[in-house]
């Protein structure tokens, strides 16, 4: 089985936007503390927070795969899955 940090960016993104812990971070980063986003609103997040205009963008595109990868660490940090930073 592949793991999820193997896969393209691209792929990667419309995992994470299909996890429900994913589309309470999306809410929560976007003032919606308590809430959740269905696919569609984590997606559009996902979309601007790494400035593109497509999760394809992320296959090619240097900057928004900075971004991506800041914003899977503040995930895995929002999550517990690694420690925040200080």
């Amino acid at each position: 089985m592949t793991r999820l940090a193997d896969m393209p960016q691209a792929t990667q993104a419309g995992i994470l936007c299909n996890d429900p812990n994913f589309q309470k971070f999306a809410a929560t980063k976007s003032g919606f503390r308590g809430g959740q986003f269905t696919t569609q609103a984590a997606a559009e997040y996902l979309r601007t927070t790494c400035h593109i205009k497509s999760r394809r963008d992320l296959n090619t595109d240097a900057d928004a795969q900075t971004k991506f990868a800041a914003l899977r660490t503040d995930f895995d940090a929002w999550t517990g899955k690694i420690a925040n930073q200080r």
